[in-house]
C-alpha cells in the first residue's frame, strides 16, 4: 500500500511530478511508434515511386530492345538508403541487378512483401511490366536505423521539456503554498496571550476558509478570555462589600450585651449570609452560562410551554416562597418546540420571575404567556410592578448594575444571566413597559425548531 507524504507541499509535488513523467513517457513512446509507422509507410511510397518512374524508361536487353539502365549516379544513391535493384525479363533472365552482393529470389511477389536474402531482412516491392519485372528492396535494419533516428527527433522535444516542466511545477507548487508557510510562521511566533487575527492576504481560495474559521475562532476565545478577565474582576469587587459586612455583622453578634441585641445581630448575620450566598449562587450561574457559550455543546429540541409550567408550578408552591397578595398565572402557552439547553432556559426564567416578584409591592399581579409569532416563539412576561426607566434598561442588562433603592436587595446579575443566557441561544430580548398591568414587559424570542406542531392552546 502506497503511503502519501505528510506534507501538503510533498504530496503535490510527488504527483504533479509523476503525473509530467508518466504523460511524457506515454506521449513519447506514442510519438515514437507513430513517428516508426509514418516513416515506414514513406519508405514504402518512395519504392513503389522508385519503380513506377524505372518502369517508364527501362527496357529489357533484349535483342533489338533498346532504352537505358540505371546510371552509377542511380547505384549509388540507391545504395546508400539501402536500396537493392533487379530487373528481370519476361522469360526469368535478370537484367539488372544494383547489387552483386544481394540477389533477390527469382519469384517475385507482385506488391510488397518481406524476405530474406543472404541473412538479412528486405522489404520487396514487386511491379509488372508487359516486358520484364522490376524489383526495388530495402534492408530493414537501415530502414529501422534511419526510422528510429526519424522518430527520437520527434522524442527529443518532449525529453527536453519533460524536465522543464517538472522544474516549473516545482516552482509554482513553491510558490502557491509561500502564504501557507507565512501562516504558519506568524502562529510559531506568537505569544500565548496573543489572540490577534490571521491576516488573510494572498492566501489560496482552498486556505482562505481554514483561515477564517481560525480567526473565528481566535475570535471566541479572546471574548471568553475578555469576558473571564472582566468577571474575576468585577465578581473580587462586588464580593469585597458582603464579606466586608458579613465581618461587621459578626463583630455587633461578639459585641452584643443582651438577649434583643443578640437576635437582632443574628438576624442581621442571617440576611447578610443570605445576600452573600445569593450573589455566590448568581455568579456561579453567570460564569456556567459563560463556559456553556464557549464549549459549543449541542443543544435539545424543547418544549417551551412544557418548561415555562414547570417553573410557574415552582413558583407557586409553598417552598418556593411565593410573596402574599401576589397573582401569579400562564395566561397563554401555545404549542411550540424551540433548540436550548434546559437547565439555562429554567435559569432564565427563573430569574425573570424573581425580578418580577421581588420588586413589586403586594397586592400584584405577574402574567407569563408563551406565543407564536409566525416563525418565531415568545415568552412574555408582564408585572403590575414599579417597571424600569425607559433610560436605565440598556443598562440593568449589564453585570452588577442595580436600580436606586435596589442596592441592599439585589445583586446586579439577574437580567445579565438572563442576556448571556438570551445571547447563547441566539434569541431576542426586549424590555418594555407593560400596557395591560402597567410595569414592566420583558419579551424573549426563539426561533421555531422546524417541524412543530401547529396550533394555541390555553393554560
Amino acid at each position: 500500500m502506497i503511503r502519501w507524504p505528510g506534507s501538503l507541499r510533498a504530496r503535490l509535488l510527488v504527483s504533479l511530478l509523476a503525473a509530467i513523467l508518466l504523460t511524457a513517457l506515454a506521449q513519447g513512446w506514442t510519438a515514437y511508434r507513430t513517428a516508426r509507422l509514418e516513416a515506414d509507410q514513406l519508405f514504402d511510397i518512395q519504392m513503389r515511386q522508385m519503380a513506377m518512374s524505372l518502369r517508364a524508361g527501362l527496357h529489357s536487353r533484349m535483342p533489338g530492345g533498346t532504352g537505358a539502365l540505371p546510371n552509377d549516379e542511380d547505384h549509388d544513391q540507391s545504395e546508400g538508403i539501402g536500396f537493392v535493384l533487379q530487373v528481370w525479363s519476361a522469360d526469368g533472365i535478370r537484367v539488372y541487378q544494383s547489387s552483386a552482393r544481394v540477389a533477390l529470389p527469382d519469384r517475385a511477389v507482385l506488391g510488397f512483401s518481406d524476405v530474406r536474402a543472404e541473412g538479412s531482412d528486405y522489404r520487396v516491392f514487386s511491379l509488372q511490366t508487359p516486358l520484364q519485372v522490376i524489383q526495388v528492396a530495402q534492408d530493414m535494419a537501415i530502414r529501422r536505423e534511419m526510422a528510429g533516428t526519424l522518430a527520437l527527433r520527434t522524442v527529443a522535444p518532449i525529453a527536453v521539456m519533460a524536465p522543464v516542466l517538472m522544474l516549473l511545477a516545482w516552482w509554482v507548487v513553491s510558490a502557491s503554498l509561500v502564504p501557507v508557510a507565512r501562516v504558519g510562521r506568524q502562529l510559531a511566533q506568537r505569544q500565548a496571550e496573543d489572540l490577534t487575527p490571521v491576516g488573510e492576504t494572498d492566501l489560496p481560495d482552498e486556505i482562505r476558509p481554514l483561515v477564517r474559521e481560525l480567526n473565528l475562532l481566535l475570535a471566541r476565545v479572546r471574548q471568553a478570555f475578555d469576558a473571564q478577565t472582566h468577571f474575576v474582576a468585577d465578581a473580587a469587587h462586588e464580593l469585597r462589600s458582603p464579606l466586608a459586612a458579613l465581618q461587621l455583622q459578626a463583630q455587633g453578634l461578639q459585641r452584643a450585651a443582651d438577649g434583643p441585641a443578640r437576635e437582632q445581630a443574628v438576624q442581621r448575620l442571617t440576611a447578610g449570609i443570605e445576600r452573600a450566598s445569593r450573589l455566590v449562587e448568581q455568579l456561579l450561574a453567570l460564569a456556567r452560562q459563560q463556559a456553556s457559550a464557549a464549549s459549543g455543546a449541542p443543544m435539545q429540541v424543547l418544549d417551551l410551554a412544557a418548561l415555562v409550567r414547570e417553573v410557574v408550578a415552582e413558583a407557586a408552591s409553598s417552598g418556593a416562597g411565593l410573596p402574599a397578595g401576589i397573582d401569579l398565572g400562564l395566561v397563554q402557552a401555545d404549542d411550540g418546540q424551540i433548540k436550548g439547553y434546559d437547565e439555562a432556559l429554567r435559569v432564565l426564567c427563573r430569574n425573570l420571575l424573581d425580578n418580577a416578584l421581588k420588586y413589586k409591592p403586594a397586592p400584584g399581579r405577574v402574567d407569563l404567556a408563551v406565543l407564536r409569532c409566525g416563525e418565531r416563539l415568545l415568552l412574555r412576561i408582564d408585572d403590575s410592578g414599579p417597571g424600569i426607566p425607559e433610560a436605565e434598561r440598556a443598562h440593568v442588562l449589564d453585570r452588577f448594575v442595580r436600580l436606586p433603592g435596589q442596592e441592599a436587595t439585589g445583586s446586579g446579575l439577574g437580567l445579565a444571566i438572563v442576556k448571556a443566557i438570551a445571547d447563547l441561544h441566539g434569541a431576542t430580548l426586549s424590555l418594555t413597559t407593560s400596557p395591560t398591568l402597567g410595569g414592566l414587559r420583558v419579551e424573549l424570542g426563539c426561533a421555531l425548531f422546524e417541524g412543530t406542531r401547529l396550533g394555541p392552546s390555553a393554560a
